[in-house]
């Protein structure tokens, strides 16, 4: 794919222009308009002895072949433009993809576990299933639980990656990426932009030295597609290449297609549903049944506020919002963390992190801003469809702190 190595001389381009554009810039050279989707799973050679000398090429350092693919499981064409694109917005040298967020996340513990590097710094909250990955131990990881401030002496000779995810899952929370990274030191910093996107985000430019999406939400956009993918340098890439060869985590091309077209209104989407998000949160701020409203100083689509009822009689109210896990969609959705995302996760570390059971979590989409507050507002006022939550919850939950910076606006 040499038409799309990126010319160092190149006037920069804005990101919406990227968005629409990288990953597909050999495509009037091929004499198309829309990229390929290639499903093959095997390619025919008839030279073996120069295809066993790409191989070892690759298993020695793990850079991407030169010349034909060989086998789905190593390489994909449609996949590599999702990431020579993704690589692109998120201004990093490289991006890996992968089958899911979670399969992404997976490829960089083992990635750094292979050179020794077991330990990890994270800071609460996190996803409940990386939480859950890291907490568990199922890797053979160990972590360390830190607030920002304390990331530095947290640190230990075998670290391998300090974990954030800003704004957090499901407390919208946000970290100073730039300090963060001062205070790792060589430790590699990964942030998880899966709620930020490059739209709003770009940490690489902020210090850290890995990014992790799941691609499954706002980069394909549609709620019909499923992957993640590690936007970092080349060396780390390598790494991950190998990872994911050997262990088998591959993005399937025709999820690599539609994450590719999802990339080019990725600006447009993030932008639009940001505007209703925000429209959505200043009638929340005055609204007597929400106790508190999380927004992140940085904007997005994403909405988590503490009701004074019961949470899930709002869940059982909607009619136009959906009720469903994940976010990043079209459409508008909305789930109770405690209940469903983050279950997974201890009560007691629940709490500590912000995640109080009155807490809901609203992922703006697309619609008109005044059909998802009728929604919302007949959601709030519905009548009760099941036993209240019980009193020492509510007087637990009404006055939890949350994470250790600013996260309510």
């Amino acid at each position: 794919m040499d038409a799309m190595d990126r010319d160092p001389s190149a006037t920069p381009r804005a990101l919406a222009t990227e968005a629409v554009h990288a990953g597909r810039e050999d495509l009037a050279t091929l004499g198309l308009h829309a990229p390929p989707l290639d499903l093959s799973t095997t390619y025919p050679s008839y030279d073996a002895r120069a295809e066993a000398a790409r191989i070892d090429e690759f298993a020695t350092t793990g850079a991407r072949l030169d010349g034909p693919p060989v086998y789905a499981r190593l390489d994909n064409p449609t996949v590599a433009r999702f990431e020579e694109a993704l690589a692109r917005l998120e201004g990093a040298e490289a991006a890996v993809a992968f089958a899911s967020g979670m399969a992404a996340f997976t490829a960089v513990l083992l990635a750094r576990a292979s050179q020794g590097l077991r330990h990890v710094v994270a800071v609460r909250p996190l996803y409940g299933c990386s939480d859950h990955l890291l907490e568990a131990g199922l890797l053979g990881t160990e972590v360390t639980w830190t607030d920002p401030a304390g990331i530095a002496d947290a640190i230990r000779p075998d670290t391998g990656l300090v974990m954030v995810e800003s704004p957090a899952n499901p407390t919208l929370a946000e970290a100073d990426i730039r300090a963060l990274a001062h205070s790792c030191g060589s430790v590699p910093l990964l942030v998880d932009n899966t709620f930020a996107t490059p739209v709003l985000q770009r940490p690489v430019e902020q210090g850290a030295r890995i990014v992790l999406h799941s691609a499954t939400k706002y980069l394909g956009g549609h709620g019909d597609v499923m992957g993640g993918v590690v936007a970092c340098d080349e060396e780390f890439a390598r790494t991950l290449r190998q990872v994911r060869f050997a262990t088998g985590g591959v993005l399937h091309p025709l999820a690599g297609y539609l994450l590719l077209r999802g990339l080019s209104t990725l600006p447009v989407r993030v932008r639009a549903a940001s505007s209703s998000a925000a429209e959505l949160v200043r009638r929340l701020a005055t609204d007597p049944r929400i106790a508190r409203v999380h927004y992140p100083r940085i904007g997005g689509a994403m909405i988590a506020f503490e009701v004074y009822g019961d949470p899930h009689d709002v869940i059982a109210g909607v009619r136009l919002i959906t009720p469903a896990v994940s976010l990043g969609s079209v459409d508008t959705l909305i789930q109770h963390p405690a209940s469903i995302s983050h279950r997974i996760v201890a009560e007691g570390d629940r709490r500590s992190a912000g995640v109080s059971d009155r807490l809901l979590r609203l992922s703006v989409g697309l619609e008109d801003v005044e059909d998802l507050w009728r929604d919302l507002t007949q959601a709030l006022s519905a009548p009760p469809a099941g036993p209240p939550l019980e009193a020492g919850t509510a007087a637990r939950t009404a006055g939890s702190a949350a994470t250790p910076w600013p996260v309510a606006r």
